[in-house]
């Protein structure tokens, strides 16, 4: 599972998930992604479990790209304690993702197989997503939206 090698601060505050995705919501590596619609915190075990599924299902064909990495510490009180006695310690990483999100990406298979391993990494997903196409490698990338 993903995390970090170290870190500045053991502990974060929680924060808010306000807005939409302005950066990592465009398809930059691969031909066909998985892009969110819902903000959540992901797990880095429901992006292994995605990351899992997607390279199963391909069955070592093409290339996959994890766009997203669980950077945030999600700390937890143990079982039946009292209150106070200061905040819990970190028990796993989470990662911020917004609206138009990229999650995956996929390159080196044919649309159907990239469409059907997204949908069952999109199953992984607590959240609502969308499979998106690259349709051009030009600038002006058009982008060809179905949801799940």
């Amino acid at each position: 599972m993903l995390s970090p090698k170290r870190v500045k601060f053991r502990k974060q505050h929680r924060g808010r998930m306000k807005g939409i995705s302005t950066r990592g919501n465009k398809i930059c590596f691969g031909k066909f992604a998985l892009q969110a619609l819902e903000p959540a915190w992901i797990t880095s075990r429901q992006i292994e479990a995605g990351r899992r599924a997607i390279s199963r299902y391909a069955r070592r064909g093409g290339k996959i790209w994890i766009r997203i990495f669980p950077d945030k510490p999600v700390t937890m009180r143990p079982a039946e304690t009292r209150m106070g006695s200061g905040k819990g310690s970190p028990e796993y990483w989470v990662s911020v993702v917004k609206p138009n999100r990229i999650l995956y990406e996929i390159s080196g298979v044919s649309e159907n197989i990239a469409k059907a391993a997204m949908k069952i990494a999109a199953y992984k997903m607590p959240i609502r997503t969308q499979f998106i196409t690259s349709t051009s490698i030009d600038p002006s990338i058009r982008v060809k939206k179905k949801e799940f």
